[in-house]
């Protein structure tokens, strides 16, 4: 039976719970699967790396030492992703696989045997196969157990020789496998077929170090980079790199719009919201091995100490459950943000807007939003425009990997000449959109939005339009509440604007002890939100003059 295809039907008849990420991509799998185009799905080479695990591979300590290796259906599963799919060539279609899970889940197996299968079992000359990290330590902890497992091995021993600090292959076909860690000075000329890089959590300035190996695979033909870990605490490093990385990929499925990357996959178990932790049924999506490798009676136990233990909870969340610790957390899920429904303006005739802003810094999107109803219809509808300067597009493309100018040709964003934002452009927006024969009634403003800029709308819009929107829980919490369940039920149509899409998705909100709320983008400069921003001010003149707007329309 195919691996891939059994363990989605677990999944989508709801047998085995996943996180959203987690379902996201194995549908995306499934319809690459039965849509085969530039890749198909090769059973031979599912089964080959499947195979290799169970039949040569052997567990090296614990009550299971000594004995073959078993994979679990979501193991299978991910395993036969990673290395089934291929292109006509019948090289691999992944170059990079990303797995993230709650710890005592056998990831370090699973790393362990892939780094052994890439040394001798993927038919490569001379493959050069690397466990990394920026420290050593860390960096042997895969490749020791790769060593162990070896010694377990009759059929691995015939093959590998152990040697102090390197696993050759040399006999057999002039492979090597070794830990290697941040010595920039040591790493010239690395030729590399596989890298093993365990608990990414823990680095620190990692990205160099991923670079340099990334850079030390352009000679192989079908390398692979797998990297395995739990959420940690250190944050703005290489693992959030990746933690990002991995939401844009999965939010640009079936989005032709989105971000795309067909090279990489990423499997992300954790729980969709902080809250989960207390709930039996969805400590699985953090842990699919659970009642495995993973008791849930421990598990169980260490959440209820932490019910009666606040500072234990950061600890439990993040290492049990895959909740990254920061001051805030994901406002939305992708689901109840997505909205692909469009609609013609001119079919609906809108007679009165409100608007909203979020004028940026030199680095920044510039936002601007206009929204209205119409009679008889429940829907808020949305109008955006955003703005970026001409001088920093293809910087801004490179450092965000998001396709500005794409979207310039939609009509969806504009450039200013130069390096800044001049917010002319941005007053003749709403003219433009006045001209269309929707009245602005009110728009909202930033405090710290420029003088000059308010000044320039008041003196075409009137004074009573313009109305300064304070960025704080007191203003925001109510209008943010309204606006995400109102995103949820798919009552805000934005005309499917994949910036406004890309900006929600980056929104995180910080949470007070009254548990109001307001928008957060977190440390990452990469991270927009003004979209956010521009239609939240739009909301907050919504509540403001709700009765009065319903009245005028």
């Amino acid at each position: 039976m195919n691996p891939i295809m059994e363990y989605w039907k677990e999944i989508e008849s709801g047998r085995v719970p996943v996180s959203d990420k987690v379902y996201r991509t194995y549908k995306k799998i499934v319809w690459d699967l039965e849509h085969p185009g530039d890749f198909l799905y090769s059973e031979k080479r599912a089964e080959h790396i499947i195979t290799f695990f169970e039949k040569y591979c052997r567990h090296s300590k614990g009550k299971w030492g000594g004995a073959p290796v078993k994979l679990e259906p979501w193991e299978k599963a991910h395993l036969a992703t990673v290395c089934g799919f291929v292109d006509t060539n019948g090289l691999r279609k992944y170059t990079k696989a990303v797995l993230i899970v709650g710890k005592k889940n056998g990831k370090s197996l699973l790393a362990s045997g892939v780094g052994l299968y890439l040394q001798v079992a993927d038919g490569e000359a001379g493959p050069e196969v690397y466990a990394a990290a920026t420290k050593k330590d860390q960096a042997k902890i895969i490749w020791n157990e790769s060593k162990r497992m070896v010694k377990k091995s009759p059929a691995l021993r015939s093959r590998i020789k152990c040697l102090v600090g390197e696993l050759s292959s040399e006999d057999f076909n002039e492979g090597t496998f070794k830990p290697l860690s941040s010595d920039v000075n040591t790493m010239d000329g690395l030729n590399v077929h596989g890298a093993l890089m365990d608990e990414i959590h823990q680095w620190q300035n990692g990205l160099d170090l991923y670079n340099i190996i990334a850079d030390g695979t352009s000679a192989r033909d079908q390398p692979l980079i797998y990297e395995t870990s739990t959420a940690g605490t250190i944050r703005e490093d290489f693992f959030d790199h990746e933690y990002d990385e991995a939401e844009r990929v999965i939010n640009g499925y079936f989005d032709p719009n989105g971000y795309h990357d067909e090279h990489s996959i990423y499997f992300v178990y954790e729980l969709d919201k902080r809250s989960e932790w207390t709930d039996p049924k969805a400590w699985i999506k953090a842990n699919p091995n659970l009642g495995v490798t993973k008791k849930e009676s421990i598990l169980a136990s260490k959440v209820e100490r932490a019910k009666n233990n606040p500072i234990a909870i950061k600890n439990l969340v993040c290492k049990e459950f895959n909740i990254r610790e920061t001051d805030t957390e994901s406002w939305l899920s992708f689901d109840e943000l997505n909205n692909t429904a469009t609609y013609d303006i001119g079919k609906l005739k809108p007679r009165y807007g409100l608007g909203g802003v979020d004028l940026s810094s030199s680095v920044d999107l510039t936002a601007a939003c206009v929204i209205f109803k119409v009679p008889k219809d429940d829907h808020v509808y949305s109008m955006n425009m955003f703005w970026l300067p001409e001088a920093l597009m293809e910087q801004k493309i490179k450092e965000d990997k998001i396709p500005y100018d794409l979207w310039q040709e939609q009509g969806l964003v504009a450039t200013c000449p130069g390096n800044k934002i001049h917010y002319k452009y941005v007053v003749e927006w709403f003219k433009k959109v006045q001209s269309m024969g929707i009245m602005l009634q009110h728009i909202g403003y930033d405090d710290w939005s420029a003088q000059y800029f308010v000044e320039d709308m008041k003196n075409t819009f009137g004074e009573e339009v313009m109305e300064s929107v304070k960025q704080g829980t007191k203003t925001l919490s109510s209008p943010m509440k309204t606006l995400g369940a109102d995103l949820a039920v798919k009552i805000v149509n934005y005309n499917n604007n994949p910036i406004l899409k890309w900006n929600l998705a980056n929104t995180r909100v910080k949470i007070d002890k009254n548990n109001n709320i307001q928008p957060d983008k977190g440390k990452n400069p990469t991270k927009r939100i003004d979209g956010t921003a521009a239609l939240l001010d739009a909301y907050v003149e919504l509540e403001r003059h709700l009765e009065e707007y319903m009245v005028m329309i």
